[in-house]
């Protein structure tokens, strides 16, 4: 087997750790450092895909419809929102390391089929909370990935965007029936009690890392009522 090959690596802000990105063959994979270990690899990335059709799901005929990704990742979330929404959307991707981003442009890009590249896609380097609390607003899908779940381990400030601030300042910043869809390593049903009292309509849905098989993971959909 061939040995993996270091390709870049970018620090978290705040004392966050340091991202590697390396390659073997055609597979890649960003790790962080210290314990945590691998954060996400090529050939498994079945649950980031789900994250965006299920949260987009509503919005294959709206052709003007305006949504947010939270989490760059290896762009496999972007990739899948943009498979599903017709002409006329507009998909914003926040990431704060701007590396990442780069990543997705060059080397790592051609996993997802560059969906950079695509037109509708607008990048915004930074915290996804600048974009949720912001004026904007009026989002018809908030999609998130930024981290393990409402557990953020990676970044501690990504608490935030699943405590009851977090959530409220979320449902303020959708449309009437826009949906927030959450990616999560495991269930967590503190944070269904947080979505529900917020006003949320609440599923949960349980994915695996690859089609039929690998670790299951948790995704969250919470779609504001439209009354």
């Amino acid at each position: 087997m061939k040995p993996w090959i270091e390709l870049g690596t970018a620090r978290i802000p705040n004392n966050g750790g340091i991202l590697t990105l390396r390659q073997r063959d055609q597979e890649f994979s960003i790790s962080l450092s210290g314990p945590r270990g691998e954060l996400m690899n090529s050939r498994r990335f079945n649950s980031e895909r789900e994250l965006s059709l299920l949260g987009c799901a509503h919005l294959k005929q709206h052709r003007n419809a305006r949504v947010v990704v939270g989490g760059m990742g290896m762009g496999y979330t972007l990739a899948a929102a943009l498979e599903v929404l017709p002409p006329g959307a507009e998909v914003i991707v926040a990431d704060l390391i701007p590396e990442v981003v780069e990543w997705n442009r060059g080397p790592l890009g051609a996993c997802a089929g560059r969906p950079l590249d695509d037109g509708r896609c607008l990048v915004h380097i930074g915290d996804v909370r600048e974009l949720l609390d912001g004026p904007e607003g009026d989002y018809d899908a908030v999609l998130l990935d930024v981290d393990n779940g409402p557990e953020g381990l990676t970044h501690s400030d990504n608490n935030w965007l699943y405590s009851l601030e977090g959530t409220s300042c979320i449902y303020e910043s959708l449309a009437p029936g826009g949906m927030l869809a959450v990616w999560s390593a495991g269930p967590d049903s503190l944070y269904v009690h947080r979505l529900r009292k917020t006003g949320f309509d609440v599923e949960v849905k349980t994915v695996r890392e690859r089609p039929g098989k690998g670790a299951r993971h948790t995704i969250f959909l919470a779609r504001k009522t439209t009354a």
